[in-house]
C-alpha cells in the first residue's frame, strides 16, 4: 500500500524546511545567527552542536549540510566504524566534504586519531551533535578544533507555537482549549517532537469541530483523570517548590511536591534535583546526607516507580527534617567571583612543586607536626587574609569544624 504525505505522522510532515522553520533557536540559525552568518559570507568552520535530546540539534545539522555547497556525509560515532570514515574521507582527494557526526561524544581514539588530518588541512568541515556537555565528554584534539555552539531547550512558547501550526496540518478541523495546550506543553518536556505525537493521538478520538481538552490529553498521553494545571504549575516550577520546601524544613510541602512530581513520572530529574539539595542546603550541617541521598537515588533507580515512590519520599522526608547550612555554597561561589574578578595572586613557591624541588625546604609538611598543623599559609600573598569558609555553630558537625578551624588559626596566627 502507498501512503502519500499526508498519511506521513505529522511531526514528519513538520520538519523544518528552512532555518526559518526552526524554533527557539534564533542564536544560531535567526538572521543574526552565527551559522546563518557562515552560510551567507561561505565560510565553513567545524563546529559542535550540543544540548538536550528534541531541540533540532539534527535538524539545524542536515539543514546546513543541504546549503553549504559541500558534498555532506553521516557518521555515527556509537554504531558506524573506522572503515565508513575511511571510505568518506578517501572522498576528499577530489574536493572538500562536509562530515555531520552524530554521538560525536563517543568516537573512538583511534577514529579521532584518523579524522584529525583532514580536520587540520581543510578537506572535512566537521559538525558534531551530542546531547552531553563538550567540555566534560569530548576528546581536547577534537574539541579545540571545533567552535562549540549550544542548543537550547525549547520554552513553552515555542513548543505552543508548533503545535498551533500542527493544528493546521491535521486532517480535521478542530479546536484546543487553554488547559489542554499547557497539558501538552508540560507533557512534551520541552521536545516539539513528543508535543506534535500527543496532538496527533488526541485528534484520533475527534470530530470535526471538537474541542480537544486536558482530559483528552490525559487519556492519549497515559494520565487519566489527573488535573496538574489548576494552578498552572511547570515542572520545573515543581522541582523549585520541592526545593524551597525542603530548604524551609517543611516537611509535608515537601512531600506533596515530591508526590506531583512523581505523578509526572520523570525519576532522573528528581533525583538530579535531591542531589542538588543534598550539598547546597543541607552541606556541612549533616554532610552525610549526601551519602544517604546517593544511596536512596542509587535505590530508586534500581526499583523504578512505582516502588521509588517509597525511597524518595522516605529520603525527602529526613532531608526536610535534616539541619540546613549553605556556608560551603558561599564559600565556593565567593571563591569563583573573586577569580572572576581577577583578584588572585600567584601561588606561593611554598606551594609550587617547581620550587620545592629546587629547594624542598620551603615546604613544611604538615604531617610532621602536632595535630598536623603548622604555620605556614597557601594563599596567595595578595589574599592572604581572605576568608571564604564561615562556619555556623548551629549544628554539631559544624560546630566541631568551627572549633578546628580556630585551632588551626592559633595555630597560623592568621590575622582575620
Amino acid at each position: 500500500m502507498y501512503w502519500g504525505e499526508e498519511m506521513k505522522p505529522l511531526a514528519y510532515r513538520l520538519r523544518p524546511k528552512s532555518f526559518e522553520d526552526v524554533y527557539g533557536q534564533d542564536h544560531l540559525v535567526g538572521k543574526q545567527g552565527v551559522l546563518t552568518a557562515m552560510l551567507e559570507k561561505k565560510k565553513l568552520l567545524s563546529f559542535i552542536l550540543y544540548g538536550p535530546p528534541g531541540t533540532g540539534k539534527t535538524t539545524i545539522a542536515e539543514l546546513f549540510a543541504k546549503s553549504c555547497g559541500l558534498d555532506y556525509y553521516f557518521f555515527n560515532a556509537s554504531t558506524d566504524s573506522k572503515a565508513k570514515l575511511k571510505d568518506i574521507l578517501d572522498t576528499t582527494g577530489y574536493h572538500d566534504i562536509l562530515l555531520v557526526i552524530d554521538e560525536i561524544h563517543r568516537m573512538k581514539t583511534d577514529v579521532q586519531d584518523y579524522l584529525l588530518p583532514f580536520m587540520e588541512n581543510g578537506k572535512a568541515t566537521v559538525i558534531g551533535l551530542t546531547t552531553l556537555n563538550p567540555f566534560q565528554s569530548i576528546n581536547l584534539a577534537i574539541r579545540s578544533r571545533c567552535h562549540l555552539f549550544e542548543v537550547h531547550r525549547l520554552d513553552d512558547e515555542a513548543i505552543e507555537k508548533a503545535l498551533k501550526n500542527g493544528l493546521k496540518e491535521l486532517d480535521i478541523d478542530i479546536k484546543i482549549d487553554q488547559q489542554a495546550m499547557k497539558a501538552m506543553i508540560r507533557y512534551a518536556n520541552h521536545e516539539i517532537r513528543t508535543a506534535l505525537n500527543i496532538l496527533e493521538s488526541a485528534s484520533l478520538i475527534l470530530n470535526d469541530g471538537d474541542t480537544l481538552t486536558a482530559q483528552m490529553v490525559y487519556r492519549v498521553a497515559g494520565k487519566i483523570n489527573l488535573d496538574l494545571d489548576d494552578h498552572e504549575d511547570h515542572f520545573y516550577q515543581l522541582l523549585s517548590a520541592l526545593q524551597k520546601s525542603i530548604r524551609g524544613s517543611d516537611v509535608d510541602a515537601s512531600i506533596h511536591y515530591l508526590a506531583r512530581l512523581i505523578t509526572l513520572g520523570d525519576l532522573l530529574s528528581i533525583i538530579r534535583r535531591l542531589l542538588v539539595i543534598a550539598y547546597e542546603d543541607i552541606g556541612l550541617a549533616n554532610p552525610m546526607m549526601g551519602v544517604k541521598v546517593q544511596s536512596a537515588c542509587d535505590s530508586a533507580i534500581k526499583v523504578g516507580f512505582p516502588e521509588a515512590r517509597i525511597i524518595l519520599g522516605a529520603i525527602v522526608i529526613d532531608m526536610a527534617l535534616s539541619p540546613k547550612s549553605n556556608t560551603a555554597l558561599l564559600a565556593i561561589d565567593e571563591a569563583l567571583l573573586d577569580f572572576e574578578n581577577n583578584e588572585t595572586g600567584v601561588v606561593p613557591d611554598h606551594v609550587n612543586n617547581q620550587k620545592i624541588k629546587v629547594n624542598p625546604d620551603i615546604y613544611h609538611y604538615p604531617h610532621d607536626d602536632k595535630d598536623s598543623i603548622n604555620e605556614q599559609s597557601y594563599l596567595p600573598k595578595d589574599i592572604e587574609h581572605k576568608t571564604y569558609y564561615h562556619p555556623k555553630d548551629e549544628s554539631a558537625y559544624e560546630k566541631a569544624l568551627l572549633e578546628r578551624l580556630k585551632q588551626i588559626d592559633k595555630i597560623k596566627q592568621r590575622k582575620r
